[in-house]
């Protein structure tokens, strides 16, 4: 009897052991890079719910990931008109932040969203803006995210129109806003 409660006991006392060093390295695993910029599809298109006025007034940029690899995206964008069309010839517009930033996994085919508000032209034909400011378009925008590039993107649905380069911005989020 007593060699085999000494061999249950070893047997006890290994998967003790294993089970620990299992724990410890699931909680020591590396968690997912950040999706680099060529890993990113970006779209957008005017939000359901914006602001009233004529101008864009706010829209939905959706990142795709197109890479083979689970990634994460964090933080909340910075945001520039692309003057012509140009990246290099943009206008950062001033940001402001909204909720709380939080890690998104995006596995491969996965999506992720930003909400973009601005400052809603108003009027019809050219447009005014109520700070007395001209309203300004753009045929794009530059999309920045922390550690995941700037992305260059269109509206799927008119061009970007805003008052006084200012623009609140959500983070980053796995929830698609409407």
């Amino acid at each position: 009897m007593r060699h085999s409660n000494g061999i249950r006991r070893a047997a006890l006392a290994t998967t003790a052991v294993t089970a620990v060093a299992m724990a410890a390295s699931a909680s020591t695993a590396t968690p997912p890079p950040a999706c680099p910029a060529s890993a990113l599809q970006v779209s957008a298109w005017q939000a359901a719910h914006r602001p009233v006025g004529t101008g864009t007034g706010a829209a939905v940029v959706q990142f795709t990931n197109v890479s083979r690899k689970t990634c994460v995206l964090k933080g909340h964008p910075t945001v520039a008109g692309a003057g012509n069309g140009s990246p290099a010839h943009n206008t950062p517009l001033k940001v402001t932040p909204t909720g709380r930033a939080a890690t998104v996994t995006v596995r491969p085919h996965g999506k992720a969203w930003v909400k973009l508000t601005f400052v809603q032209v108003q009027g019809e034909a050219d447009g005014y803006c109520v700070s007395g400011k001209d309203p300004v378009t753009y045929p794009t925008m530059v999309i920045g995210l922390p550690h995941s590039g700037k992305h260059q993107v269109a509206l799927n649905d008119g061009v970007w129109a805003e008052c006084d380069n200012k623009v609140t911005v959500t983070p980053v989020s796995a929830v698609k806003p409407s």
